[in-house]
């Protein structure tokens, strides 16, 4: 069954934010009084790396589990952060995307960029990279209830999109968080993007069914022209 819909993440997918998006985590972090050098930062940030992916918002509530003040506070950081940190250097799309982005499109694959970022912070990016043209769909976890590794986004984008059969769908992402809502949303393909957090034994446990050194090599898996391998442990998911 041919793909018909491309559900692309964001950070570190996309865009190469890794940096900035790890510095905005510190500085949140540090502000509730959780400073590099001790104990309690090095286990937040081990947190923030297993979660990449969730929303950020879940992120910090699985680091401040009791307070939900604190949560809410260190989001807030880390949105003004990242914000700042886009208004001093900008952002810049993973090499080959622009490309990649046009050939699926034109190959009548609809494209949606999904993100743990709130809806404030993914218009942000969008505006900062002008890609309101190149794309069909950007959901964030607010517009559909629950953000990954839960379905919402993939569905949700398959049902306004009109997609007839999830099985149309290619879910691609840099985390395991990405794998396991691909494999929820039942997507036929599962492509793990090596550019970006975890590792590809990460990806694998998610249930990548595909490994792919960047975006850039998706046109070929999706559109037929020179398919990649599947990874040896697809067979077994």
């Amino acid at each position: 069954m041919p793909i018909r819909l491309a559900c692309l993440d964001l950070a570190g997918t996309t865009i190469g934010d890794i940096a900035m998006v790890e510095r905005a985590f510190a500085d949140a972090i540090a502000t509730q009084g959780i400073v590099p050098g001790t104990g309690a930062y090095a286990r937040a940030m081990v947190h923030v790396h297993r979660s990449r992916g969730c929303p950020t918002i879940e992120v910090f509530r699985g680091i401040f589990p009791d307070n939900e003040a604190q949560a809410q506070a260190a989001n807030l950081t880390f949105e003004r952060s990242y914000q700042g940190a886009i208004g001093r250097a900008g952002l810049v799309p993973a090499p080959g995307v622009m490309e990649a982005l046009d050939d699926l499109r034109d190959a009548g694959v609809k494209v949606c960029l999904t993100t743990g970022f709130s809806r404030a912070m993914l218009g942000g990016v969008l505006e900062a990279l002008s890609w309101s043209g190149k794309v069909d769909l950007a959901l964030s976890p607010e517009d559909t209830g629950r953000g990954r590794p839960m379905p919402d986004m993939v569905l949700a984008a398959v049902l306004r999109l009109g997609i007839e059969d999830v099985r149309q769908v290619a879910v691609a992402g840099d985390s395991e968080s990405d794998m396991i809502c691909g494999r929820r949303a039942g997507a036929s393909v599962i492509a793990g993007v090596l550019t970006g957090v975890h590792s590809r034994e990460r990806l694998l446990k998610g249930g990548a069914t595909h490994l792919v050194g960047s975006v850039a090599d998706l046109p070929a898996l999706l559109l037929g022209g020179r398919p990649l391998q599947p990874t040896a442990a697809s067979a077994a998911l």
